[in-house]
């Protein structure tokens, strides 16, 4: 029942037009994503913004689980926390990695790691949980 990695890129693209991520790996453990960072992405003092870093994150979940449940695209986000832990890399992608830490029936649980790509510091952590509509599993 998951959806493989070009059926997600093709939704994406339909139904969120407006994404700058773009989908690097999907599989039913979780996704990796990458967003780039342009002057559009930046806050004052030339850090990439928070709602930057949320977006991905928050992409990434929902790839993450389209890649294990299919496309069922009324599922939706109930809590998202983040933590910022460094400054980003204002000359690199964003680089998120989601691993799905448990898929129940209504309810499923990633967590993301962010990074600026080439660095392996994590520049946020962040875990969400997302409500899954009656019978899409």
């Amino acid at each position: 029942m998951s959806a493989t990695k070009e059926e997600i890129v093709a939704f994406m693209a339909r139904e969120f037009p407006q994404t700058k991520c773009v989908i690097e790996k999907v599989d039913e453990a979780g996704a990796t994503l990458a967003h780039d960072i342009g002057i559009n992405e930046l806050r004052p003092g030339g850090t990439v913004s928070g709602p930057v870093l949320m977006s991905i994150a928050d992409v990434a979940i929902y790839v993450a689980i389209l890649g294990r449940i299919g496309i069922v695209p009324l599922t939706v986000t109930t809590s998202l926390t983040i933590n910022f832990l460094r400054k980003p890399s204002a000359d690199a992608r964003i680089i998120a990695d989601c691993t799905l830490m448990k898929v129940g029936r209504t309810l499923i649980v990633g967590e993301v790691s962010l990074y600026s790509e080439g660095s392996s510091d994590l520049v946020a952590h962040v875990v969400g949980t997302y409500s899954v509509p009656p019978k899409a599993i």
